[in-house]
């Protein structure tokens, strides 16, 4: 074990230096691909088109199989994006990942694409955006680029982010927001989302819709900034999932900032399938049957330290727990109510911008996880798991 971990330091120390973290900045002032080329100097805000990387070289062990034990290089993300401002009233954008399959949804949409839709300016105050967009729900992290995270909670990788509807949005000063967004609560149809052929009395909802409340603030000189956000989802006439985040982010001087997110999920119907995936219960055709009376709480926290002018270390912690909130019966089997699992995530990490006015930032990184689940699931054994990466994020202005 200690010549591994003695080879695999000497590989990821040998390949290229590493970097830090900027305050959610995209490449703002970078001059694109297309201007270097041409040598324009002024660039026009109607058209902007990004490339979203995020990809290294990922050594992966566990406790729990030792097939699992391997490295290999990996593209995590791999976006492409454009938006731009058609007048002083509209605007577009549209984003599509390129490593994921193109399976259409209810919307007609493929699930490659994450955004798709015109923006207007309705007055200086208020604006709406419709088209296939991000969920409004709180939670710093939620919000950032997809490219920044080196792995999501449990909770946000299990739902479905990006949907369908419009969203709606008022300016109340210049540090307030509210948004109101009203989106499909479905990517596919009722069967294809939750398993529910063990009791015919459930039945998918004639209007499936999400309904999001949110809040953006911005208090004390930008020391202290909120994203709060409320959200229920009709799952069938009768079942409801309810969601809530509150994303809180201290930034208390150039060189560091912190944030904590903390989500709750309390759902009819289990829309994550984590407790599903626990029990199981299998149909007839070996198929998982939908759980029900699902919750779901997680706590995310993570710091920035810039110690240098180019660099960051980071640390961050999770906390998740996956449980029943009421007794319920599939196919004769009793479920009592009561925690199932704990999840965990511990991750640190270096990264080194080299270049000014741009986010192309090299990284090493550890992200670690452990999976404890109670003695009801005596068929269940705790494991860890454990990833070392090495590689680059950039957000690429292609134009």
């Amino acid at each position: 074990m200690r010549k591994k971990l003695f080879f695999l330091s000497l590989l990821l120390l040998g390949g290229i230096t590493l970097m830090a973290q900027q305050n959610h900045t995209h490449a703002q002032k970078e001059k694109s691909v297309y201007q270097r080329i041409t040598n324009l100097e002024t660039k026009s805000n109607r058209f902007n088109l990004f490339l979203n990387m995020n990809g290294s070289f990922d050594a992966e062990w566990n406790n729990k199989n030792s097939d699992y034990n391997f490295g290999h290089f990996n593209m995590r993300q791999l976006r492409i994006e454009a938006k731009g401002n058609i007048n002083e009233r509209f605007s577009y954008r549209w984003r599509q990942r390129l490593n994921r399959p193109n399976n259409p949804g209810v919307d007609n949409m493929p699930t490659s694409i994450d955004i798709a839709g015109l923006g207007v300016n309705i007055t200086d105050r208020f604006s709406m955006f419709a088209g296939k967009q991000c969920a409004a729900y709180g939670g710093i992290e939620f919000d950032l680029n997809p490219i920044e995270i080196y792995e999501y909670s449990d909770m946000i990788e299990n739902m479905s982010n990006f949907l369908t509807g419009v969203n709606f949005a008022y300016q109340l000063s210049p540090n307030h927001q509210l948004q109101f967004q009203i989106l499909n609560s479905l990517n596919h149809g009722f069967s294809s989302t939750y398993n529910t052929s063990y009791d015919p009395r459930i039945y998918g909802a004639k209007i499936p819709l999400v309904y999001t409340l949110n809040w953006n603030g911005n208090m004390f000189d930008g020391a202290f900034q909120t994203r709060w956000s409320a959200s229920v989802m009709s799952q069938t006439s009768k079942k409801h999932m309810f969601y809530m985040a509150f994303g809180n982010q201290l930034n208390l001087s150039k060189n560091f900032d912190m944030f904590v997110d903390v989500m709750y999920s309390r759902e009819d119907l289990d829309r994550k399938g984590i407790i599903s995936r626990l029990l199981p219960i299998q149909a007839p055709d070996r198929s998982i049957y939908t759980a029900q009376n699902a919750n779901y709480l997680s706590f995310v926290a993570k710091a920035n330290i810039r110690f240098a002018p180019r660099w960051n270390w980071f640390i961050k912690g999770m906390y998740e727990t996956a449980s029943v909130g009421k007794d319920f019966t599939i196919e004769r089997r009793f479920i009592e109510k009561g925690k199932f699992s704990t999840s965990l995530g511990y991750f640190t990490g270096i990264e080194y911008y080299p270049m000014s006015n741009s986010n192309l930032h090299f990284f090493l990184t550890y992200v670690g996880r452990s999976f404890k689940y109670e003695k009801k699931l005596d068929y269940m054994k705790d494991f860890n798991t454990n990833r070392v990466s090495l590689g680059f994020i950039y957000q690429l202005p292609m134009f």
